[in-house]
């Protein structure tokens, strides 16, 4: 029997429509009837346009280049399920921007991932698919399960398959530095780290020196997000003055907006790989820009939950799959 003929069902939010599609493809089942207004003055409707009584239902929905209207909509879209008597609601969240918003680590602001938790339980989530989280220990906020991928071995063997010669996997700072050290693992290369600051909230960060030898090395700089692209195209132009070669770049989640996209032209990276995890069609289309896609990972995973098995072996598997590209 199909996941569809055992009541499963997957929705679209209105930012992960194309990729809710691509993971119904991958599980050989059609996507929900759903619909999503925004009105004029900001509101935002939604309402299902089938029947979900006793459905297992999963939304898809990244909280990316619209945070605020996103996060809204998923919670419109959680409540409506509840109320329409679906058996377990899931959240496939791809992006969880406000995973950034991690700490109170000066005085007098909110925790803001700690807040978007609250507001997903108490509306009436069953459980939580997201991947890469900026801040992975957020996992604790939640009541509910978290399940937590992870986009490195699909980057990685993307990366492989380009056969690139004299590697070193760079960080842009101190705090992404430890999954460097895992992409390197995977692709059996050194380790560069780079010393940034930020000074304020500005997305704009100083980086001031290279700790490790670039030197004649074709730099990978890796990361989890770029909203500006000033991260990378500095640490680029760092790595340019000690003596690198050719410059790539490797993150998950892409938010660049125009002026990214023009920093990206005008830099000396070479290629951007991102995922889809956000429907970012500017991105997509950039000619320097490669998108590798995650949804047959987010596929497997709602497969696996659903027949309530392990996800650990998804992880095993991935690692096998890395092993053979190599």
């Amino acid at each position: 029997m199909s996941l569809e003929e055992i009541g499963v069902k997957i929705f679209a939010g209105s930012s992960s429509v194309s990729f809710a599609e691509k993971m119904c493809k991958h599980l050989g089942i059609e996507l929900g009837r759903s619909q999503t207004i925004h009105f004029s003055e900001g509101n935002t409707f939604v309402k299902i346009h089938e029947k979900v009584r006793d459905k297992d239902v999963y939304i898809v929905q990244s909280i990316g280049l619209r945070p605020n209207d996103d996060f809204m909509e998923l919670l419109f879209l959680i409540d409506a399920f509840r109320r329409s008597s679906a058996s377990s609601i899931t959240a496939i969240i791809p992006y969880f921007s406000y995973a950034k918003g991690d700490k109170k680590d000066e005085p007098r602001v909110s925790i803001r991932a700690r807040v978007c938790a609250d507001c997903l339980e108490t509306v009436g989530v069953d459980r939580i698919i997201t991947m890469d989280l900026h801040s992975p220990q957020i996992q604790g906020f939640f009541k509910k399960p978290v399940d937590h991928l992870y986009g490195m071995p699909i980057l990685c063997r993307y990366i492989r398959s380009k056969k690139i010669e004299n590697m070193v996997v760079v960080s842009p700072d101190a705090g992404f530095a430890k999954n460097a050290r895992k992409y390197a693992t995977l692709l059996n290369a050194p380790v560069a780290i780079g010393d940034k600051t930020r000074i304020c909230h500005d997305e704009k960060a100083e980086v001031l020196e290279i700790i490790g030898d670039v030197k004649g090395k074709n730099a990978i700089i890796v990361d989890d997000v770029t909203i500006s692209c000033g991260t990378l195209v500095d640490m680029a132009r760092v790595l340019k003055e000690h003596g690198a070669e050719k410059i790539y770049a490797c993150v998950t989640h892409a938010l660049l907006g125009d002026r990214g996209l023009k920093a990206l032209d005008d830099s000396c990276i070479e290629e951007l790989i991102i995922t889809d995890t956000v429907e970012n069609v500017k991105a997509f289309n950039h000619p320097k820009v490669t998108v590798v896609s995650v949804t047959e990972l987010f596929a497997q995973a709602v497969q696996i939950i659903h027949n309530r098995d392990s996800l650990s072996q998804l992880f095993d598997s991935m690692s096998v799959c890395t092993d053979e590209d190599k």
